[in-house]
């Protein structure tokens, strides 16, 4: 998977209010080594369960949400800092919205190994566009949760949408295999 998993997380930790915790999350997934080396190619998609996982037991279920949704905004701001060129920005911007959130459903697709791994990923279109996520790294081993917690995916995913297709869309993690569903399901809601 792409390092973003990773480095978005320590940078939304240094930020937040649980800052001091960075250090033992690191260590609890046995990633200790990124707080001074930061990964610059492709991690082991097994790194990112282990820090989402440790991220929960050290800070606790509420505060890891929180800092996956900054997390999430912060990769979609490198993406398209990045990794979307400016010239294709330009046209999903221009476009109407049904033929640009097409355009960037079918991009999002198409490098989906850079952010779900061995998971599988599809989109669907229709009255609700729908990202759908089997096999989520973020939830992997967490179960019976009374919430969804792929909020790194569905920021990312609204972070993206918001700056290139709508600027009031939301996406909503409406399922989650860590509360037994089969898939991570997340829908993309227009507040217009």
């Amino acid at each position: 998977m792409g390092p973003n998993a990773i480095l978005r997380v320590a940078e939304a930790l240094r930020a937040g209010p649980d800052a001091g915790a960075i250090q033992d999350v690191f260590e609890r997934a046995g990633l200790a080594g990124y707080l001074t080396t930061t990964p610059t190619q492709m991690v082991d998609e097994r790194e990112v369960t282990a820090l989402h996982q440790a991220l929960r037991a050290v800070i606790g279920v509420r505060q890891a949400r929180q800092i996956g949704v900054v997390a999430g905004q912060l990769t979609g701001d490198y993406l398209l800092a990045n990794r979307i060129p400016r010239p294709a920005q330009w046209v999903l911007k221009a476009l109407p919205r049904q033929y640009a959130l097409r355009i960037l459903l079918k991009a999002i697709e198409r490098n989906a190994w850079t952010f779900a791994g061995s998971a599988g990923f599809s989109t669907q279109e229709g009255p609700r566009t729908r990202f759908i996520l089997e096999g989520s790294r973020v939830c992997l081993g967490a179960t019976d949760s009374p919430t969804p917690l792929c909020d790194f995916y569905a920021a990312t995913f609204e972070r993206l949408l918001r700056k290139l297709v709508d600027t009031e869309v939301r996406v909503i993690e409406v399922q989650c295999q860590s509360m037994g569903h089969p898939t991570c399901v997340f829908e993309v809601r227009s507040d217009a």
